[in-house]
């Protein structure tokens, strides 16, 4: 799916005195429409002031390799943009065919937003009505429970895995192109359990069509006051998030970076967007270049080390 967006208009001078930009930008969203990133970018692009059309294109396939790799490939002209989640830095760990460094491959450019973690959705039949109960289900028949993946390193799996490990329970995964199929499933009885943005579990807990066990951040979400978290359900420790980041090209220039830079963080101040976060169970964050290539940097190393102990 592909969607211009029409915006105003800004110059960036660089090296060589090249105007910037002069053409449509094609924003890659790695992952179906409709989804968290998705939704995100969608709620930005039209406070951002670029002065040409932004081409939000979703190239989803392999939890978002696809669309990663297809933007490190393309010219660092500021021409094609990344917007995806943890999955940049969570993926290659679990993944050794996975044809880019989500460090050394991108120029970084913000990390525009984050949440309070994935929410523990369950079947609205399922018998365990806690983690606890959920666990001792696992516990006591090892196998026969599922779970949904959204693909390798992506928020659905990594906090799924984790747990596994924490508890020594034997869940299968069961990989799904997207969320919306993998919700479809769960809220037809046909999966046992999902961990799902904030806001759209809430959505169909409040309508009883399923139940939220947990969140998997270190503090509770107003949008679910009374699900307690990992931690409090008993995982010491437990604290996984899922968040949204922008970049471009390895070799991108820096003034073009500190020009996009600039735009989300002006997006990410516009009251509606705001609002919208709020409702979403999102909090906007705008992290300069600089810093969220330490970030990243420092994320991947994290990740590289939780994926070795969930192997073990």
């Amino acid at each position: 799916m592909i969607r211009a967006i029409f915006l105003s208009f800004i110059v960036v001078t660089s090296a060589h005195a090249q105007r910037w930009p002069s053409r449509p930008i094609h924003v890659v969203v790695p992952s179906p429409p409709g989804g968290p990133p998705d939704l995100i970018i969608r709620m930005l692009a039209p406070k951002m002031s670029l002065g040409q059309p932004l081409v939000i294109e979703n190239r989803a396939g392999a939890g978002g390799v696809v669309g990663t790799a297809y933007v490190a490939k393309q010219p660092a002209d500021g021409y094609t943009w990344l917007f995806t989640t943890a999955s940049h830095v969570n993926t290659p760990p679990f993944n050794e065919n996975v044809p880019f460094d989500p460090v050394k491959d991108f120029t970084h450019v913000t990390l525009a937003a984050q949440n309070y973690g994935q929410a523990l959705m369950v079947r609205p039949d399922l018998p365990a009505k806690n983690v606890a109960e959920l666990i001792a289900a696992a516990r006591e028949n090892p196998g026969k429970l599922n779970y949904a993946s959204a693909g390798i390193g992506t928020a659905s799996h990594i906090p799924a895995e984790l747990m596994k490990s924490m508890a020594g329970v034997d869940i299968v995964m069961v990989p799904y192109k997207g969320v919306a199929e993998a919700v479809t499933d769960v809220l037809a009885g046909r999966m046992d359990m999902f961990f799902v943005g904030t806001q759209l579990a809430a959505q169909h807990a409040k309508s009883g069509k399923a139940r939220v066990l947990a969140l998997t951040g270190a503090k509770r979400w107003k949008g679910l006051p009374d699900v307690p978290t990992m931690q409090e359900a008993g995982f010491k420790d437990y604290n996984i998030i899922n968040w949204f980041g922008l970049w471009l090209p390895a070799g991108a220039p820096a003034e073009i970076s500190n020009a996009i830079h600039a735009e989300v963080v002006k997006a990410l101040a516009d009251a509606d967007v705001k609002s919208q976060f709020d409702q979403q169970g999102l909090e906007g964050v705008g992290m300069p270049p600089a810093e969220f290539a330490r970030f990243v940097a420092r994320e991947s190393a994290f990740i590289n080390d939780l994926a070795r102990k969930i192997r073990k």
